[in-house]
């Protein structure tokens, strides 16, 4: 089993020869070289959690039709941030393969108001089946209040 040098590996990635004598399991060596625990969180500062939804809005929209639906969710209060790009995506429909343009829609809200939103993404969506994610993030707790207002 090999040793390590003494010294730390120059990426941030796996260095498994390195560890693999004092861990078991495959750790970032960064973690080690930085004097933290494998299992231990890098950010120490992220005491609070927003939630995320995400949607996808049809490509041939233009920019003001996806401002303007954005806008809405701010404005009325769900949001605390709507961001937006265009993206492709690869997907089976009916059976089919298909490959379509699209706007990727990520909301930034607190807990209290995913559903809501969730509500409001199903009954104004244009598609028949839409994409409804929501997950939560480690945030800063400065953001996190922000989030929340």
């Amino acid at each position: 089993m090999a040793r390590s040098s003494g010294t730390c590996p120059v990426s941030i990635g796996f260095s498994h020869d390195s560890i693999v004598f004092a861990y078991p399991i495959p750790t970032p060596s960064f973690k080690l070289c930085h004097g933290i625990h494998p299992l231990e969180s890098l950010r120490r500062d992220m005491d609070g959690i927003v939630w995320v939804v995400q949607t996808t809005l049809p490509g041939e929209w233009l920019e003001p039709q996806v401002g303007e639906w954005a806008f809405e969710l701010v404005e009325s209060g769900l949001a605390a941030c709507v961001q937006r790009d265009s993206i492709q995506s690869t997907y089976r429909w009916e059976g089919n393969v298909e490959v379509s343009d699209e706007w990727r829609i990520q909301i930034k809200t607190s807990q209290s108001k995913v559903q809501e939103i969730s509500s409001v993404i199903s009954q104004k969506h244009p598609y028949d089946t839409p994409q409804i994610l929501a997950w939560k993030a480690d945030s800063s707790t400065d953001f996190t209040s922000w989030v929340e207002g």
